[in-house]
């Protein structure tokens, strides 16, 4: 054979092997987060996906993208029609679509993100409603940032009274029917708006857990912050991949999807959030921020203003077919106070 002849066979041999069914290329999951890269939010989904890469074994690399495909609201509809292949967001940013999630939301749930996390997805598990309203991506986990503090720039706020006159950013859900509840002058904005609103003097005030004022970068705006037992209020999240996505997968890689998901990652998304919070109430105290703790009274008054809104709660999420919401709350409230123990 001619040394032309030999190469020609070998190109043709090379050729073939490229394209050869034996030889299957690794796969690319896209993530995309609305929040800054360091925030425990992108941190999670990345080490979420860190442990994917490891358990398959190379066979799946993700690629953090460098910009958010979407705001935070139109984040789900995003992963829905494959413009990233997993991502998260707060079901309360789009109003009236999510309501029976708004379960994790009330008020004094629980002092530990892991433990409502965990205590939502068992929640979300048993409950075929609550899936219906996220039909469209293949749902990963669902799960909760850690006990909702009220901060201001203003005074501290020890009772009812002392929230009249000041106008506060809320990020929707629950919280809205709760702020509104106490009489709060509040405006519904994404979370990473809240350092523009408060420095600018738009906003005096946001509710927030204690890792977003290092999160969003609000510490030296932010001067004063309420705890309450058990959070004044919670947010409700879902990580999810795009259904598409997840159906492509090969039996092995999916297997490992399916083990990381579910309580796993619920777990391991609300531990995160309890490290963080637990960072960003050392990092306040440094900054000097003051604080103030709900007394029996002030926690007696949010709760009666708050109260009937198991109510309308439980009325929209049975029209939306949640069985018995209230027996549901009942038992996730249970839930999140033995796994706390």
């Amino acid at each position: 054979m001619t040394p032309f002849k030999t190469l020609a066979a070998t190109g043709v041999a090379l050729a073939a092997l490229a394209v050869s069914p034996a030889v299957s290329a690794q796969i690319v999951l896209t993530l995309s987060s609305w929040v800054p890269p360091a925030h425990t939010l992108t941190e999670g989904q990345k080490e979420w996906c860190a442990l994917l890469e490891q358990k398959v074994q190379g066979k799946v690399k993700c690629n953090q993208l460098p910009r958010a495909v979407s705001a935070a609201p139109g984040t789900f509809d995003a992963v829905r029609n494959g413009l990233a292949d997993l991502s998260f967001t707060v079901q309360g940013y789009t109003p009236g679509r999510f309501v029976t999630t708004q379960i994790a939301e009330f008020p004094f749930l629980g002092d530990s993100a892991e433990a409502t996390s965990v205590a939502f997805q068992r929640v979300y598990e048993k409950s075929p409603a609550m899936q219906d309203e996220h039909k469209g991506v293949k749902v990963l986990a669902v799960f909760t940032h850690g006990p909702g503090i009220i901060f201001n720039t203003k005074h501290p706020i020890a009772s009812m009274g002392d929230l009249s006159g000041l106008k506060f950013r809320i990020g929707g859900g629950m919280v809205n029917d709760i702020s509104k509840a106490l009489g709060m002058n509040v405006t519904l904005k994404p979370a990473p708006e809240s350092y523009e609103l408060l420095s600018s003097g738009v906003m005096d005030g946001t509710l927030f857990p204690a890792e977003s004022v290092e999160g969003f970068k609000i510490d030296k705006v932010i001067k004063y912050a309420t705890t309450f037992p058990g959070g004044l209020y919670n947010t409700a999240f879902v990580f999810m991949m795009n259904q598409a996505k997840y159906d492509s997968l090969p039996p092995d890689v999916k297997k490992a999807v399916d083990e990381l998901s579910g309580e796993f990652a619920a777990r391991m998304l609300g531990k995160g959030w309890d490290k963080v919070d637990r960072r960003g109430m050392a990092f306040m105290q440094t900054a000097g921020v003051q604080f103030t703790k709900a007394d029996p009274a002030f926690v007696k008054a949010v709760t009666e203003k708050t109260n009937p809104l198991v109510d309308t709660w439980a009325a929209a999420a049975a029209a939306k077919g949640m069985k018995d919401p209230k027996k549901a709350l009942a038992d996730f409230r249970a839930d999140i106070k033995k796994l706390e123990k």
